[in-house]
């Protein structure tokens, strides 16, 4: 039976009992009904995982000590930095999602010219609390030790203009360029994709100018949410945990 992969954000110490978090909590008493004496496997995303035995259970709380520690990493040789134009409805949270799981490194949601939702304020502060959840979700289904961080959402312009050294990519179904013919990037990849409704000439050419290189990855043009994942893919393929 498959030992559940819990996120605990708090220190963690072999033979030092620990009161976990609410989310850790709930999903041990009332999703899986765990009882005293089981197992789980604990990760505070500083990097390794922690064998530890429930010591106390309740409905409103759960007491684990930690028994051994495991220096176990699952995660890709590639950074990878997605910046996604945020989508409608839960589109976006399944990027997120699967993104995770294919290794995903960080995540910066974009407002685009055709973004398609508003946000601001209080809104805009649940959902990227909820995207985040939804990582920490993911990355413990996974099996990864370290939390991919979603970024608070900005504006395309904003993000293009980060300085950074990673081999800079932008998704487009017209690009000369390929993924097979892009040169090593020893610094990380940070790509692009854009919302439903794609970018505009104007959003391209500023791509352009800061330093993005146009590539395709078949003669098909990709749904939001599936773009992200096959490029996701490929890129774990050519340069990530999967190259040979």
């Amino acid at each position: 039976m498959r030992i559940p992969h819990i996120y605990q954000p708090s220190e963690l110490v072999v033979n030092q009992p620990t009161t976990l978090n609410d989310d850790a909590a709930g999903h041990i008493a009332r999703v899986l009904r765990m009882k005293e004496g089981e197992q789980v496997s604990l990760f505070n995303g500083q990097g390794g995982e922690y064998l530890a035995k429930i010591t106390a259970i309740s409905k409103k709380a759960v007491e684990v000590t930690p028994f051994e520690f495991v220096d176990r990493c699952v995660e890709s040789p590639l950074n990878v930095h997605l910046g996604q134009g945020i989508s409608r409805g839960d589109k976006m949270d399944f990027t997120i999602q699967k993104s995770v799981e294919l290794g995903v490194s960080e995540i910066t949601p974009l407002f685009t010219t055709r973004c398609g939702v508003k946000l601001s304020g209080d809104r805009l502060a649940k959902k990227h609390h909820q995207w985040q959840k939804i990582a920490i979700s993911a990355a413990e289904q996974s099996g990864r030790n370290f939390v991919t961080k979603v970024h608070p959402p900005i504006s395309l312009e904003e993000w293009l203009s980060q300085q950074s050294n990673e081999l800079k990519l932008t998704l487009h179904p017209r690009a000369d360029h390929s993924i097979k013919t892009l040169p090593k990037p020893d610094q990380g990849v940070r790509f692009l994709v854009g919302p439903e409704g794609g970018f505009t000439d104007e959003e391209m050419a500023n791509t352009t100018g800061q330093g993005f290189i146009d590539i395709k990855i078949g003669p098909r043009v990709l749904r939001t949410e599936t773009a992200a994942l096959t490029v996701l893919s490929a890129l774990q393929l050519q340069f990530g945990d999967l190259a040979l």
